[in-house]
């Protein structure tokens, strides 16, 4: 007769032992899962860590470069003017001063316009109308020019014209001095020739008076030119290089 085995009471209570070992696999396989998932976590946090001091750094960086920066603007040192020097005037205030020479600086085109009597070896000799400030070189080019072989040696072609003058290129202007008479008075007596007009005058008849050359001619020019005509025969002693002397001996052969 078979024995019956008997079951312990506990044993009913935990069940197949299948379901158990099921149970415990499943535990015992989270595990890993788990932790390879808290591992990759942490790489990731350390990559968007290190992404982000990077991130940081640039910026810092970019913004340190990108500052304004004050630049030292170096002061200027007061340059002390020596005593007893006088202080420097701009020349746009300067007054003028009119002197012998300050004709030679007159601009064609500035002032009225002069008239010239061009005579001579020219090829349109005659009157010519010119913008004041011109020069003899001006009137020779408006007469077309001298003619072939002619000597313009004795001609001043940076002088500046004045109106009412005339200009004979090639040939010497008549020296004013007496001239023989012809009509009542006895054969052969002298007559003697009109004063010249010292603010008509032209370079060549200045020139032939006694005691004045070219340079002095031309002083007299300049001072008509910058100052205007003469009022009286006295203001020709404002003219540098005539004294008393050589004023005496003009004075009765000039007229205003």
């Amino acid at each position: 007769m078979p024995v019956p085995v008997l079951s312990d009471p506990g044993d009913a209570d935990m069940g197949p032992p299948e379901a158990g070992a099921r149970s415990r696999f499943a535990a015992s396989s989270s595990i890993p899962s788990f932790a390879s998932v808290l591992a990759l976590d942490r790489r990731a946090v350390a990559g968007l860590a290190i992404l982000l001091l990077f991130a940081v750094g640039y910026a810092v960086q970019h913004f340190w470069l990108a500052r304004p920066e004050a630049v030292a603007v170096p002061a200027l040192a007061a340059v002390a003017a020596p005593s007893g020097a006088e202080p420097s005037v701009p020349a746009d205030s300067a007054p003028s001063r009119a002197g012998p020479g300050a004709g030679a600086e007159a601009v064609p085109g500035t002032g009225p316009a002069v008239v010239v009597d061009i005579g001579g070896r020219v090829h349109l000799p005659g009157l010519h109308t010119l913008p004041g400030g011109s020069r003899v070189a001006d009137a020779l080019r408006a007469a077309g020019g001298p003619l072939p072989e002619t000597d313009t040696r004795n001609l001043n072609l940076a002088r500046i014209l004045t109106d009412g003058e005339q200009i004979l290129v090639g040939e010497q202007a008549p020296a004013p001095g007496p001239v023989v008479g012809s009509g009542s008075g006895p054969p052969g007596a002298v007559v003697p020739r009109p004063p010249v007009s010292l603010n008509r005058a032209t370079l060549e008849q200045l020139d032939s008076l006694p005691g004045v050359g070219p340079t002095l001619a031309q002083r007299i020019l300049a001072y008509r030119t910058s100052h205007g005509s003469f009022r009286s025969l006295d203001q020709l002693r404002q003219v540098s290089g005539i004294g008393a002397r050589t004023y005496a001996e003009l004075r009765p052969l000039l007229t205003l």
